[in-house]
């Protein structure tokens, strides 16, 4: 199986600049593989691959307290 990038780069919506998301540690499952990063004017960006209901639950959630349960 292959392994998720660690790092990918978007384009920031709010100032159009490179942002860095980083692989978050989750749980050993591959259900979801989530990323978040933040941008050098302040603008958060998450990211995720995997299992579609996983994915809209941590790309809604707004804070850092979001934990992927089975």
């Amino acid at each position: 199986m292959l392994k998720p990038a660690r790092i990918l780069t978007f384009k920031c919506a709010n100032c159009s600049k490179a942002v860095k998301v980083f692989l978050q540690k989750v749980s050993a499952c591959s259900h979801i593989q989530p990323y978040q990063g933040i941008c050098a004017c302040g603008e958060v960006k998450r990211h995720a691959t995997g299992n579609k209901a996983a994915v809209e639950s941590y790309l809604q959630a707004n804070d850092d307290g979001w934990m992927h349960h089975h």
